[in-house]
């Protein structure tokens, strides 16, 4: 097993690592759309598109990236913005991986988006 970080993506908040990879896939936790310097941009689609950025750091920094993809699951905190989300989100994972997303009542710092993946390595 191997785990990857890079500043290229905010920092875990929490007693976990950006990523893992083992048994030739990368395992990468959820990325708020926080930035690396800290903050948060404001609006669905910009948050959704600093998670994706952040999403695909972390697949870099791993050795793979968003074509490689086979799942995702994303968090919504209020599932009014699925479309929104999905116009960018669609942007980024244009290999159309398997996907789950659901709303759920609150994400960390207030967030509005919440995406993690599972690539091949």
């Amino acid at each position: 097993m191997k785990t990857f970080a890079t500043d290229e993506a905010p920092k875990a908040i929490g007693p976990y690592s950006q990523a893992k990879a083992a048994c030739g896939f990368v395992f990468v936790s959820g990325q708020t759309p926080c930035t690396p310097a800290g903050e948060i941009p404001e609006g669905i689609e910009a948050q959704a598109d600093q998670s994706c950025r952040n999403v695909g750091a972390i697949l870099k920094a791993a050795g793979s990236g968003f074509d490689k993809v086979v799942k995702t699951t994303c968090f919504l905190a209020d599932i009014a913005d699925f479309k929104a989300f999905n116009a960018v989100y669609e942007r980024y994972f244009t290999s159309k991986p398997a996907r789950s997303c659901v709303a759920v009542k609150d994400l960390p710092l207030g967030v509005k988006c919440e995406i993690e993946a599972i690539a091949e390595e």
